[in-house]
């Protein structure tokens, strides 16, 4: 069974405020209590975002374990975003951060944190030949760049996308979680 979308454990007892990352610059580490009380969309991928102006922040957190698509330096990354990939004076509408890893026995333990409160999701890792780079593999890994993960503003965990899960139901799905909160207070 594929199953792309899933709704996560809000019934966990930790949330993403008692973690953090670095900036992209590596020079200010940003705890993520600063996120307290906004919906936050994390992404394993700095690259260009179509998800924007719907009532969330958005937070990219690159990662080099798919295929080696994120070789650069971390202070490489805003050029390489400006000029190569997308290019054309692209520059990213949201916050940045350090490269992590985000599977296998090195990964950041936001993304363990994420991954044990929202079930997995797809069926496959992206293209696993010689293209997947971290030991173990396990179920519930992020299984390519552009894995989603939607947080309340209490910091837990609502939803987590599968990477091919196209922009406009990502964005539909969020919509729909807004309408019923919205519902639920009147």
């Amino acid at each position: 069974l594929k199953i792309e979308t899933q709704v996560c454990n809000t019934a966990v007892s930790d949330t993403i405020h008692n973690y953090g990352v670095k900036t992209l610059n590596g020079t200010q580490f940003m705890p993520f209590s600063h996120y307290a009380g906004r919906h936050v969309l994390i992404v394993n991928y700095v690259g260009k975002c179509e998800l924007r102006d719907v009532g969330f922040t958005i937070l990219g957190i690159p990662c080099n374990q798919f295929g080696m698509q994120e070789p650069g330096k971390n202070n490489e990354i805003l050029s390489a975003l400006k000029y190569v990939r997308p290019g054309n004076g692209f520059v990213p509408n949201f916050q940045l951060f350090e490269k992590v890893d985000v599977n296998g026995v090195n990964e950041h333990t936001l993304f363990t944190f994420l991954k044990n409160a929202c079930p997995p999701v797809g069926d496959s890792f992206g293209n696993p030949t010689n293209r997947l780079f971290w030991e173990p593999l396990k179920i519930n890994d992020i299984k390519w760049n552009f894995e989603k993960f939607l947080v309340g503003p209490d910091g837990r965990p609502v939803m987590r996308w599968f990477p091919r899960v196209n922009v406009s139901e990502v964005r539909a799905d969020i919509l729909k979680y807004f309408h019923q909160l919205v519902q639920k207070a009147d």
